[in-house]
């Protein structure tokens, strides 16, 4: 490849498609979290209802990501792919059945002599599970086909692209799903939602395929892809051979795999406390639901486009100065961890207007996503191609867990302040612990994995 030849661009048209996947990933996943004041109404859900459903989602979503990377790593980016949006569609449109499944599992249950059970909480919780499990391919599934179309000094940025998804998938659905429920009911939005999917699988089928067998990319875009020289690969046809041969215990032996688990741990649960706790609290602090949380929710989500795309190039300019990609990415990250840090302001300035809250947390949302876009990117600079979406799973397990104790842990301090009347506490306390989580994660990586060291399986 000559300087002057161009290299080409259809590994952004890939980009694109896993752009659009996470946006529908995050589509299906907030439906639930811009319907609670209606269905905590309609059927007398208390916050620790509300979190019992939402942990069920993270816990089997953790659960998964245990095994789902190595399963994509099996079954190819493409096919792998496939099935998790299937099922995640199918498990979104499940939603609008959720208390027919209630009453039969209810039902069943009595006749072990399990009573008393809730049946419109069993039958979500039975929903969000089936979602958690369809959902938890996405990313090991994005980043592992991230990793076969860019070099790994356009990874962040391609990551960031594609990551911010989740931003375009939490603004849309502010914007119509509160519509749709009043207009139709609640139950059409999970229908109409989750039947998106099956639109994108025509998309991917079409264009997607690998790099060495894609007939639309050229010979000098091919090269740029594989650019860079990996301390340790094999032949493309004895890939699932090798990656059989590097079990998820032996992933576990190396600290850049522990370093990794850790950031998404600590920091996955505080964009998932937002994603499904802010409708709530914009009905709690100031007595907004429906339509009327559709422009602030659009608005701070909105903001979060910057962190993902931004945080995406950030570290390239580190890297460019002769930074390695992980010591270069960790560096950008500390900075990133330092704007959560306006959370803590949130509460005690929301009494002056709600879009105080609204703006400082979409600061720290937008950190958030920076962060996303440059830990996930951490795994590829470190680890061959053929593990990426098992150390990824083993990363969103960690960060799934993260979730459930989010999630818990807001149900039970909103409950407990809220039948003291002093709810702003629970709401103080629960963003203090947003606001600081970046920087502890931020450290035990650095001590975990203090520079840059790549992985050799041999």
């Amino acid at each position: 490849m000559t300087p002057t030849q161009p290299v080409g661009r259809y590994r952004w048209t890939i980009c694109a498609l896993l752009f659009f996947a996470t946006t529908v990933n995050y589509l299906d996943r907030q439906v639930l979290s811009l319907l609670h004041p209606t269905l905590e109404e309609e059927f007398g859900w208390s916050n620790t209802d509300y979190s019992n459903i939402l942990a069920a989602f993270q816990f089997i979503y953790a659960l998964s990501m245990l095994f789902v990377g190595r399963i994509i790593d099996r079954l190819g980016t493409k096919w792998g792919f496939a099935v998790a949006i299937i099922v995640w569609s199918v498990a979104a449109i499940v939603h609008a059945v959720a208390i027919p499944i209630g009453e039969g599992a209810v039902s069943l249950l009595g006749v072990f002599g399990i009573t008393g059970l809730s049946v419109s909480v069993v039958g979500f919780i039975i929903a969000r599970a089936l979602l958690g499990f369809g959902e938890s391919g996405n990313f090991p599934a994005a980043i592992k086909a991230t990793a076969e179309y860019f070099p790994k000094k356009d990874r962040a940025f391609a990551t960031g692209i594609f990551n911010s998804g989740s931003n375009v998938g939490a603004i849309l659905a502010p914007l119509t799903v509160p519509w749709m429920a009043l207009n139709w009911g609640w139950q059409s939005t999970f229908v109409v939602i989750g039947a998106v999917g099956f639109l994108w699988l025509i998309f991917w089928f079409w264009f997607y395929e690998k790099p060495e067998k894609q007939k639309r990319l050229s010979v000098a875009e091919l090269a740029y892809i594989q650019s860079d020289v990996e301390v340790v690969d094999v032949p493309a046809d004895r890939e699932e051979e090798k990656a059989e041969k590097v079990p998820w215990v032996r992933l576990l032996g190396y600290r850049q795999t522990w370093a990794f688990a850790a950031g998404k741990f600590m920091t996955d649960g505080v964009w998932w406390f937002f994603l499904f706790w802010l409708p709530a609290y914009l009905k709690a602090q100031y007595g907004m639901e429906g339509v009327a949380i559709m422009l602030p929710l659009a608005v701070l989500y909105s903001m979060t486009m910057f962190g993902s795309i931004g945080g995406g190039w950030f570290p390239k300019y580190y890297i460019n100065k002769g930074y390695s990609p992980y010591d270069g990415r960790m560096k950008a990250m500390l900075i990133i961890a330092l704007f959560p840090l306006v959370v803590l302001a949130a509460q005690p300035l929301g009494g002056i207007s709600y879009w105080i809250p609204v703006v400082l947390i979409g600061v720290g949302a937008s950190a958030h996503q920076a962060w996303s876009a440059n830990i996930f990117t951490t795994v590829s600079d470190m680890f061959p191609k053929i593990t990426v979406a098992s150390v990824t799973g083993i990363g969103g397990m960690a960060g799934g867990l993260g979730g459930v104790v989010m999630s818990k842990l807001g149900g039970a301090v909103f409950d407990h302040y809220a039948a003291i009347d002093r709810i702003h506490t629970g709401y103080t306390i629960m963003f203090s612990i947003c606001a600081v989580s970046y920087l502890i994660a931020w450290v035990i990586m650095k001590s975990l994995v203090p520079r840059m060291k790549l992985v050799d399986l041999k």
